[in-house]
């Protein structure tokens, strides 16, 4: 992967002054976007299985049955 460079000019101006800010590294954001979407992969799927698991205590066939197909999307055996 090519990495990605920043270059800055300066000039003298009459101007407020500037603070130049370092930007984080590529691979720091990359994996808290990586581990952020499994937290929420990891949290909806819970909530699917708790949906599934109240519809198994209510006697309720068709909830389980939509939420057993949106619980397909979640395992890939």
């Amino acid at each position: 992967m090519k990495k990605q460079k920043v270059i800055y000019n300066f000039r003298r101006y009459a101007g407020t002054e500037l603070y130049a800010r370092k930007e984080i590294p590529y691979e720091f954001g990359l994996n808290a976007q990586l581990m952020l979407d499994e937290i929420c992969f990891n949290w909806n799927k819970q909530k699917i299985l708790d949906k599934i698991h109240y519809s198994m205590e209510t006697d309720n066939k068709d909830e389980f049955l939509k939420y057993s197909q949106v619980y397909m999307d979640y395992v890939w055996e």
